[in-house]
Order: structure tokens, then C-alpha cells, then sequence
């Protein structure tokens, strides 16, 4: 009877590990649909990371600029499609964090990178797009000057390169470590050394320049432990340019090791190097437990599965390339931004720099997971809902990460770098989207806490740190608004933004007030709900704008609504007008609806000349004086406003619109021209919008509602999360659909007709089917 129990169970086993595997590779053709080179010229640091898997620590990738630094900390750096040679690899990319590079030679060994310009003058090589691959899980290259191939892959923890070197007696490999890179800051300190048994190990430290804006002193630490495939014929370190034969460790600016190998034709090295943000032990404890006894091969097929599990988790159909290629690319870098900061043991880099540690559950598996993370600003309208209806673990577990910050520091960060604060805009909507995945129904996070901490970031200004965000609250607080400044002193945050920051502190608000209804805080939801309509206090009757005031209750004179910069962060009030999510309808009845649609509605055919940004001028800002900038956050949701204001049409019109013109399928045009893609927002707008599903208001309501468009695609399909939800899957279909029939005749949920181009999310986590018939006329009423 055990015996054939224990029979029935190793069948079960081998049937499920099968069918997952099956599951796995069918899902893998969305691979090839995933381009990460697609929008590569004036990219950020984190953008181009191929060799990563989904949220991972380990990021390697190359590098054509990333040690020519970054002044602003913000600005484009790291892999620029239009440049010819690269300088090496990488292995940290995440906001304000960055280094660790490994770079390969043939000959005579140079120890520094050397520039675009003259790249023989370094250790980097010339290279063509011809001779790469780059997608989810790896990319190859061959460094033309070397005729070497380098290659890359990664499990969560830890990077592999394999680089593949011609006969030679002299194939080195250079490990850069004391140097700048990306958005890292300045080197403080940096150390490399070669173990008795082989291992090259070490760390540097650095000095972003937002961590030094919002924590002044404060550092980011990054350690390895690399193990070679080869035991070298020579080695020895350098210091800038200074070589040191034979010897085994250096520390300091510049340091570095070098290993040289004798090798035949075609003959290759892998390195395997565990990473951490906590010591370089627990990086060797993330490669012994992550990687001991995986191949490269066998780490990139699992990197690849990986990816096609996550990529898979939405699945489109069109007979259009181009549209799924900008799908899932867009999918590829909502996922690859904001990665662990956490080993796996628990261990993570805390606040005041020490180390903490992740309890464990019952089966000694961690709690959560950290991450590193850019400021969630804008978020709220692209990725947020798409971890909300497709990866809600990594919400929750977000969720929970942010709440580490809390305990430890005793306030949220809307932006973290090895948990040291990097808010980068000055605001914190962390608070917001805590409350918005509690009432989305990811609820599994310590729920005292989080509301605890998401209160306090809405009222409290007392011994406020700057880098917690709100420098101005108290004032929003006193005055209802934030009074404008046309002068005042220290970071713009602090008295700069007056009309943006009202509006973004009173939709912040909105969001924990109705979290507050759903606890039965019925104070909390009344205090709150009233700061919610601040935006009333700055709305300007007679040019239905919004427009700041001064402490007297005064409009300010001189008043331009395409001024960016005076009272508006990164926008215009042409821009920021439309900025009440919470209330869309009440903004409507202020400007008057037949306005209302007809000034938006315009904002838009103007807006298409210009490619709904800045044009096609290369630069991040170039559309902040614009009426609408896709390529920035703070009017993302306006296309979707029309729903609100019974022209249903218009947002099918424009919304489409967007995604045909402003995305892009190559290099230079991919997210607009003058993009600034944090860390996957505007690849996760593509997503929702071209899925045809979007929220205004961020999954913020007490039972949120999703708007509703026209799908790009024939069918989708959404899987279903047991854990969270149903685990029933949610599809759309759309009938008659084409370029030439863009717009709805009409929606079916679940074989019931839609009044109205709304539906609620549990509609989707609950599992159905929305059926949507496309023709060529505009309709308005179903």
C-alpha cells in the first residue's frame, strides 16, 4: 500500500515537474517579441540589463559610457545604441547604484577604460550591433578589437560571464572595481583581492549624488566574490594606471586586479560572482546556494524559463510584429527595474547603514525579500497596477520592503538605494501605494504598521528628515495648500513647487483616506478626505487652471501656464491642470464638461505633432513646456479623462494614438525621443493602456474601478493568481479589430453589456472574459 502510494506520488511529481517544464518552453517564444536594445540611445543607468532575470540583484551588462559619470545623478548613461565600442561589464545597475565591472583582453594589458573617442587608448573594444544578441536573460557580443565573445547571464544573486578568446598567451581579464560607474557617485573606497584558493573578491563604496542630497554622508556599498573557471598564469593589481605584478590585493580609488591566461582557439572562461550589499561573505553565500553547481548554460536556460514565465504571465495575440514587440518589450522593463537588496539569508543594508536581517517563516524560507527602488512617483499610473493585476507576490512583497525602511528609520522613502534615501522629486507616494494595494487585496503585509507609517506620511512634518520627502507639508497643512515662493532657499523641494506639490499631497491623501474607510477610521477618512480637495483652493475660476497662490491667498501675477519650473515640478499647468485623479468628475464640472473635452481634446492635436512629447529632440526634458509630455509622469493619465466626461471615443482615439506614435520599435525612437523611463513606467503605461485597461486613479478607491479602451491586440489573456486571488484567468477579446475599426461598439463582461467603459478590478482577479466589438465610427453610449 506505500509502495504503490509512493508510486502514485514520484508519477504526480514527474507529471507536474514535466507539464511546468512544457508550460515553461511554450511560453518562451514571447522571448524573441522582448527587445532590450529598443530605445537605447539616452537611456538610464538601470535601462539596459539583459543579463538579468526579473527583479534581480545580479545585473550584468555592458557598458559603452558608464565611467564618464554622472553630474546630476539622473541624467542618460551606461548603453547608448549609437556608440561603437563598449568598455566593459558591469554587474550592479539600479537607481543610484552601479559598478563592479569585468572586461576582457587580448595582449597588452591596460588597466584604464579609455574613451568614445579613442577607445585603443583603454581596455575597451570596438564592437558592431550586427555581432550582439541581447534579450531577456542574455546577451552576447564579440569585442571586435580582441575578437573575443562575451557573454552574459544571471541567476537572482549572482552574474555569469563567459568570454570565449582566441589562441593566445596573454588573455587577460581585468577587474575593474575602484571606478565610477553610472549613477554611482564617487568612489570613497574601494578593495580587490585574490584568495589562496582562487576566488577574486572585494567591494567598493560610493557616493551617489542623490544619497548625498537626501542623506548627506550617507554611502552605498557593493561586494563580490568571483570564482574563475581557469586558474591564471599571471596576475597582479593596478591603481589607475599604476600596475603592480605578481601582487594580490589593492585597495582604494581606482583599484583593481588583473588575471592573464594562456589560451587555445576558442577556448572559454566563465566567471560565476555572487553579489551583495552586505558583506562579501554573504556574496559568497548567495553564489555557494544560487550558483555552486550551475553551468553557464544551465543558468541561461534557467534565466531564460524564468523570463518566460514572467513574460507569460499576460499573453497577447496580433497579426501586427511591431505592436507585440513594443508589448513585451515594455512588459521587459516594467520587470527589470527595482531589484533585491537582500541576500539569501535574509541579510540587508539598513537605513543608518548596519546590517538587518528578514525573518524567516516555519520552513525557513525568508518572510520577503528588499529592493532597491526609484522614487514611486508617477507609478501609481502604469506600474503599480500592472504588479497589482499580474504580479501581486512582488507587490506584496514590495509592500513589505518598504515598511523595512519604515521600522528602521521611522519614516517611508520614496526612494531608496541600499535602503539610504534617494527621493530624487522631493514628494513620497509611498504612502499611496501601500494604500493602494491594501485596497486592491494584497493584504498579506503587516497592515498596523503600514497604515501606521502611510498616516504619518500624510500629517506629520515634525523632525521630518528631507530625505522622507514633504519638506513643505507643514505649509500644505496651514494654508490647505502649498503656498507659492518665487524665492526661497536650499533644495527647490523645499519652497519651489507650491501647485504641483498641493496637488499631488491632496491625491495622496484621497488614496489613505479611503484605505481609512476600509478600516473604520471614520476621523482619519474625514481629516483626510477634506485635505483631498486642496486642489480647489488653487483652481483659477476665470482661466481654469491650476495656479498657484501665495500665503495671502493670492493668485500669482505674471502667471504663464506653459512655464515649467514656477510651482510646477517637471510640467507646465497646462499639464498638471488635469492632476486631480482622486475626482475627475468634480474637475469636470469645474472647467465645465463641453470645455473640458474640447481644451483636452485640443491639448491633443497639437500634441501629435509633436510626438506627444518634446518632438523627436533627445533630451529628457524636452516636452516640459509642452501642453501634454508623455515622456515624463505627471500627466500619464490624461488620455484617460474623457471616460469621465462622456466621450469615451476621444480616449479610444488618443489613447491609441499614444501608442502608435510616442512608442517606438528601435533604437533611438523607443520611448519617445525625449523620454525619462523610471525604472519600467512608461513600459508598464504601454502595457495597461494597449491592453486597453487603466485606472486614473491608481487602484486607489475603497473598490477600485478600471477604465476602460480599445485593445490593441485580438485577444489577451491575464493568468490568474491563486494566492492572491481567483487564480482564474481574465481575457479579452476583441471582435473586428483593426487600424481602420479603432474604436468600441461595444463591451461585454462576462455576457453582461457595460453601461459605461468601467469596470471593477475584482472583475479581473476574480477571473471572466470581456468581449469587445471594434468598428470604424465613434460611439459614446453603449
Amino acid at each position: 500500500m506505500i509502495s504503490n502510494i509512493r508510486i502514485k506520488f514520484a508519477i504526480l511529481l514527474l507529471t507536474t515537474l514535466f507539464f511546468s517544464r512544457v508550460k515553461a518552453q511554450s511560453d518562451r517564444d514571447l522571448l524573441a517579441y522582448a527587445d532590450p536594445r529598443i530605445g537605447t540611445a539616452h537611456s538610464r543607468w538601470f535601462y539596459f540589463t539583459p543579463g538579468a532575470v526579473p527583479f534581480g540583484m545580479a545585473k550584468p551588462a555592458p557598458s559603452t559610457n558608464g565611467s564618464y559619470g554622472n553630474k546630476s545623478g539622473w541624467e542618460a548613461v551606461g548603453y547608448d545604441q549609437r556608440h561603437t565600442s563598449i568598455e566593459g561589464f558591469a554587474n550592479f545597475h539600479e537607481f543610484q547604484i552601479g559598478g563592479v565591472v569585468f572586461a576582457p583582453s587580448v595582449g597588452k594589458l591596460q588597466t584604464l577604460a579609455g574613451s568614445l573617442e579613442k577607445p585603443e587608448t583603454g581596455y575597451r573594444s570596438t564592437f558592431d550591433h550586427q555581432d550582439e544578441i541581447a534579450m531577456p536573460g542574455y546577451y552576447s557580443v564579440l569585442l571586435k578589437d580582441y575578437k573575443i565573445k562575451a557573454e552574459l547571464t544571471s541567476t537572482k544573486r549572482v552574474a555569469f560571464h563567459r568570454y570565449t578568446f582566441p589562441k593566445s598567451k596573454q588573455a587577460n581579464i581585468i577587474f575593474d572595481i575602484g571606478h565610477q560607474q553610472g549613477e554611482s557617485g564617487e568612489v570613497t573606497d574601494a578593495k580587490v583581492y585574490l584568495t589562496p584558493d582562487g576566488r577574486i573578491e572585494g567591494y567598493v563604496i560610493t557616493q551617489p549624488v542623490y544619497v548625498q542630497k537626501y542623506q548627506p554622508g550617507a554611502d552605498v556599498k557593493m561586494y563580490f566574490s568571483a570564482v574563475a573557471s581557469k586558474k591564471p598564469t599571471a596576475f597582479g593589481t593596478f591603481n589607475g594606471e599604476n600596475i603592480s605584478k605578481g601582487k594580490k590585493s589593492t585597495s582604494g580609488k581606482g583599484a583593481g586586479l588583473y588575471l592573464t591566461f594562456s589560451t587555445e582557439e576558442k577556448e572559454s572562461i566563465t566567471l560565476k560572482t555572487g553579489l551583495s550589499y552586505t558583506s562579501i561573505e554573504n556574496a559568497r553565500l548567495n553564489l555557494k546556494q544560487e550558483a555552486a553547481h550551475l553551468s553557464f548554460d544551465q543558468a541561461k536556460e534557467q534565466a531564460l524559463n524564468t523570463w518566460a514565465s514572467y513574460l507569460g504571465r499576460i499573453r497577447v495575440t496580433s497579426e501586427n510584429k511591431q505592436d507585440l514587440t513594443k508589448f513585451y518589450t515594455g512588459l521587459y522593463h516594467a520587470l527589470s527595474g527595482r531589484g533585491l537588496a537582500s541576500d539569501v539569508n535574509g541579510a540587508y543594508p539598513k537605513n543608518d547603514g548596519g546590517i538587518g536581517r528578514i525573518p524567516l517563516d516555519k520552513n525557513n524560507v525568508l518572510l520577503h525579500n528588499h529592493y532597491n527602488t526609484d522614487a514611486i512617483w508617477g507609478a501609481f499610473w502604469n506600474l503599480t497596477q500592472l504588479w497589482a493585476i499580474a504580479y501581486p507576490e512582488y507587490y506584496s512583497d514590495w509592500v513589505k520592503s518598504q515598511l523595512l525602511v519604515y521600522k528602521d528609520s521611522g519614516w517611508l522613502a520614496d526612494g531608496i538605494a541600499n535602503s539610504r534615501y534617494v527621493s530624487g522629486v522631493g514628494t513620497n507616494f509611498v504612502s499611496l501605494a501601500i494604500a493602494s494595494a491594501y485596497n486592491s487585496g494584497i493584504r498579506d503585509f503587516d497592515v498596523t504598521t503600514g497604515y501606521e507609517a502611510a498616516l504619518k506620511n500624510e500629517l506629520d512634518f515634525k523632525n521630518r528628515p528631507f530625505g522622507a520627502g514633504k519638506p513643505d507639508l507643514q505649509r500644505f497643512l496651514k494654508y490647505g495648500y502649498v503656498n507659492h515662493l518665487d524665492q526661497g532657499t536650499g533644495a527647490d523641494e523645499n519652497w519651489k513647487f507650491s501647485a504641483s506639490h498641493t496637488l499631488e499631497y491632496a491625491f495622496s491623501c484621497y488614496a489613505v483616506g479611503q484605505w481609512a474607510k476600509l478600516l473604520n477610521k471614520t476621523a482619519d477618512y474625514n481629516r483626510l478626505t477634506a485635505l483631498s480637495n486642496a486642489w480647489k483652493t488653487i483652481f483659477d475660476p476665470g482661466s481654469k487652471f491650476i495656479r498657484p497662490k501665495d500665503e495671502q491667498g493670492k493668485f500669482i501675477s505674471d502667471f504663464n501656464p506653459k512655464a515649467a519650473w514656477r510651482g510646477f515640478q517637471e510640467g507646465n499647468a497646462w499639464q498638471y491642470t488635469f492632476y486631480v485623479p482622486q475626482n475627475p468628475m468634480a474637475l469636470i464640472s469645474a472647467i465645465g464638461k463641453d470645455d473640458f473635452n474640447k481644451r483636452l481634446d485640443s491639448i491633443f492635436t497639437v500634441s501629435e505633432k509633436n510626438k506627444f512629447g518634446g518632438g523627436t529632440t533627445i533630451d529628457a526634458f524636452s516636452g516640459l513646456e509642452s501642453l501634454y509630455n508623455h515622456g515624463n509622469q505627471p500627466n500619464l493619465h490624461i488620455s484617460w479623462l474623457f471616460n469621465y466626461a462622456g466621450k469615451p471615443s476621444l480616449t479610444q482615439k488618443w489613447v491609441r494614438k499614444i501608442l502608435d506614435d510616442f512608442y517606438g520599435a528601435e533604437g533611438i525612437h523607443g520611448y519617445g525621443y525625449g523620454q525619462d523611463e523610471d525604472q519600467g513606467q512608461l513600459g508598464a503605461w504601454y502595457v495597461m493602456a494597449s491592453m486597453g485597461i487603466f485606472d486614473v486613479k491608481g487602484f486607489t478607491d475603497a473598490s477600485p474601478e478600471i477604465g476602460l479602451s480599445a485593445p490593441v491586440f485580438n485577444t489577451i489573456r491575464i493568468k490568474g493568481n491563486k494566492k492572491y486571488f481567483s487564480g482564474k484567468d481574465f481575457k479579452i477579446e476583441t471582435l473586428n479589430n483593426n487600424k481602420d475599426n479603432s474604436y468600441v461598439e461595444s463591451f461585454l463582461l462576462n455576457g453582461n453589456a457595460l453601461k459605461t467603459p468601467f469596470m471593477k478590478l475584482k472583475d479581473i482577479q476574480n477571473g471572466g472574459k470581456l468581449l469587445i466589438q471594434m468598428g470604424k465610427m465613434p460611439k459614446d453610449e453603449y
